[in-house]
Parts: structure tokens; C-alpha cells; sequence
């Protein structure tokens, strides 16, 4: 784990050998160059005038391990490294000691003909539209994404929230829509003591397999749960105190559903970042932008005054279909997508806590067909096989205007 002291960084390393080995560490520089070393299974190290890990700027150092056995038994393994901070103080997320305001998207490993799955292509092709858009981060709703992604996101200085397959810890929607449940989500019956372990199962497998990857700045445990449950509290605070257990260094936080308010929210106060899904001029509001404006603000101040915490909005947004136009701007015309943003833009920049936006979603992608979803979710600023709206260039011109 990397720490700063002055211009020098600290790399925090432990290396596990299969046998007794003497274990001999070596940094290199982007070069090539050796620039620190260590000895030991365990350590650490001082990487002089450090270049740092940075959104945009994504320089990584390599690690090499030696170890060699009694006999002169020779195993070597290797390791991009990035030093970096991570912080968060009051209202603000920190790296590396600087203020960091999160644009960008939810994402889903999804594309045309490949369906459902991580496609090499596509990936390359996203990150360079995320580029020209001007976002610098994507949460992986709402699963852990390929390691090829991270790492390409490690090499780009592209920010990373990671989430666990937790979605649906909620009887009371599905696949987004209100279904009237009453039964309650946590319980012997239903999410209790043997799901909660399997969860916890994936958080460990989670952390193991992407703690060393320094675009990873935050662990998200669950998307959209029954936060406003009474069982919410007995549940997930233990897997709260499990990820800091297992990860003292990254923040952790949950992304809520609009049912957990400030003023019913059972968890909140467990969490380092509360990210929050709102589609206030959709869902609720449905339309009429002048009234979701004021709703959205109101909650957001809420949030705000409730909690001294940063406020990341993970997910807004209007389905729109490519190419409906018209002089108003009335749902699902990419004029209303567009007047969406905007709105939801001003809201944000009025309060002070909300450090981050992710607008849902990068792409439209597929779903089980019903009447509710014609032909998948058209959320998206882009289409599915990547063609931008009109929402696409207004994002460009917040972003990198």
C-alpha cells in the first residue's frame, strides 16, 4: 500500500512464498530504471522523488519479487505498482492531497453481438470515448469487472469505484420499478446470516484479487439495498467493518436508493462516501424539470445537513432514443436528455457536498424485453454499438470546458 512523505513515496509490500525463500524486492521506474530496493518477505520501501499515480496521468513503477530457495531454486514475479493517495476529510475526496470531483459514468460490460461479457475491443474504444468526453472515472455496477479493465484503467489514470455483485438486496423493487413487496428484505427468510456470508465471500475475493491496482480509490459493497429496512443495520455493518478490516486504506461506501432518504436511511452513517441514485424528472418527477429541480436540491441539502460526508451522485439520467428530436423538450427526444443534464448540473453545483457525478449510463444496453423496456435501457449518452447523442457533447462541454 503507498503512502507520500515529501517528494519521496513508500510502497508497503508482503510477499508469500510457497517455500522457505530469502525474498529480494526491486522497483523500477516507468524506464525501466531500478530505483529502490528491499529485502525481506515483508516491508517497506522508499521510492525517492516519487512520480505519483495521478487521474489523467496514470504512471506505474514495476515491482519485482526474487525469491530464491535454499538449493538455488529461483522464482521471480512482477507487479505495476502505482503510489498514490486516498482520503477523505468532511465533504471532500482527496488523492494524493488535492480535492478530486468525480465525472464520469456507470458502465456495464455489454456490446453488440458479444452481449453480456468483456470484449477487448469495446474496451479500448470506451476508454477513449470516456476521454474525449471528459470523464475521469466509472463505477463497475454492478459487478467486478474484468482485470483487464482495471489494468487498462491503472496504465490511463482513469479512476475506479469497485462494486461487488450485491445488487437486489431490495424486495421492494425490481429491475428499478416500485413492486409493492412488503415483505421485509433481511431475514431468516429471506437475505440473512447465510447470504450475508456469501457476501462477505465476495468482498474478501474482491479486495484480494484488486487491492494492488491504484485506480481502485473505493470499495462499493452493495448497489441500491433496503438501506431504509430496520434489517438493513445488523447486515451490513458487519461487512463494513470486514472491507476496512481487510483495507484500512481505501474509503468504502454503498450506492442508495431514493427510498433511503436522509431521514429513513438505516446505514448511512457506516460509510466513508455516500453515493447516491437519483432520477428525480424521471422516476419521480417524471417531465417536469422546474419541480425535479427543486425535489433534487432539497434532498441533496438534506444529505448535506444530515451527514458531513462527500455525496456522490452515481446514477442520473432519462432514456432517450437516438434521433427523436422535437422543438420541446419532452421524454425520450434527446432535447430532454440534454435539458436533464443540464438541470441535474445546476443542482449540483449548488451544494457544496456533492464531490462527484456519474451519469447511468455510458452506453444503452440490453435488457429482458417488457413493456416497460422496449429494445433495452436507453439511458445511455452513447448507443449501444457507440454513437454519441446529443447528451454526449453537452457532457463534453461541462467536462472539459
Amino acid at each position: 500500500m503507498p503512502e507520500i512523505d515529501g517528494t519521496d513515496g513508500l510502497l508497503s509490500y508482503e510477499v508469500v512464498t510457497s517455500a522457505q525463500a530469502d525474498v529480494r524486492i526491486e522497483v523500477r521506474d516507468a524506464e525501466g530504471t531500478p530505483v529502490a530496493w528491499g529485502e525481506g518477505a515483508r516491508g517497506k520501501i522508499r521510492v525517492p522523488d516519487a512520480t505519483l499515480w495521478r487521474p489523467g496521468a496514470g504512471y506505474l513503477y514495476e515491482l519485482v519479487a526474487e525469491a530464491l530457495g535454499p538449493a538455488g531454486e529461483r522464482d521471480v514475479y512482477t507487479l505495476p505498482v502505482g503510489i498514490r493517495t486516498v482520503e477523505v476529510h468532511g465533504q471532500e475526496f482527496f488523492i494524493n492531497g488535492e480535492p478530486f470531483r468525480f465525472r464520469g459514468f456507470g458502465k456495464h460490460e455489454d456490446s453488440p453481438v458479444r452481449g453480456k461479457g468483456h470484449d477487448p475491443a469495446y474496451m479500448v474504444h470506451d476508454f477513449h470515448l470516456m476521454r474525449w468526453v471528459g470523464a475521469n472515472s466509472f463505477r463497475t455496477s454492478h459487478y467486478p469487472y474484468s482485470e483487464d479493465v482495471l489494468e487498462y484503467a491503472d496504465r490511463h489514470g482513469i479512476v475506479v469505484i469497485d462494486e461487488t455483485a450485491a445488487v437486489g438486496l431490495n424486495l421492494a423493487i425490481g429491475a428499478g420499478m416500485g413492486t409493492g413487496a412488503q415483505q421485509a428484505t433481511f431475514g431468516p427468510e429471506t437475505y440473512g446470516d447465510a447470504t450475508r456470508e456469501v457476501h462477505a465471500q465476495a468482498i474478501r475475493e474482491l479486495i484480494a484479487r484488486d487491492k494492488n491496482h491504484p485506480s481502485v480509490v473505493m470499495w462499493c459493497i452493495t448497489n441500491e439495498p433496503a438501506s431504509f429496512e430496520d434489517g438493513a443495520r445488523p447486515y451490513f455493518e458487519p461487512l463494513v467493518n470486514l472491507t476496512r478490516e481487510l483495507d484500512p486504506h481505501r474509503p468504502v461506501t454503498y450506492a442508495n436508493q431514493v427510498r433511503g432518504t436522509y431521514q429513513t436511511d438505516r446505514i448511512a452513517d457506516l460509510f466513508d462516501v455516500i453515493c447516491l441514485n437519483r432520477y428525480y424528472g424521471w422516476y419521480a418527477d417524471g417531465g417536469d424539470l422546474q419541480g425535479a429541480e427543486k425535489h433534487l436540491e432539497d434532498e441533496l441539502r438534506g444529505w448535506a445537513s444530515s451527514f458531513d460526508k462527500p455525496l456522490i451522485i452515481t446514477e442520473y439520467g432519462a432514456d432517450t432514443l437516438v434521433g427523436t428530436r422535437s422543438v420541446f423538450a419532452q421524454p425520450w427526444t434527446e432535447e430532454y436528455q440534454v435539458a436533464f443534464l443540464e438541470m441535474c448540473h445546476r443542482v449540483f453545483d449548488r451544494v457544496p457536498a456533492v464531490v462527484g457525478e456519474q451519469v447511468w449510463n455510458f452506453a444503452d444496453f440490453a435488457t429482458p424485453g417488457s413493456a416497460f423496456r422496449a429494445d433495452g435501457n436507453k439511458k445511455g449518452v452513447f448507443t449501444r454499438d457507440r454513437r454519441p447523442k446529443a447528451a454526449a457533447h453537452t457532457l463534453r462541454a461541462r467536462w472539459r470546458g
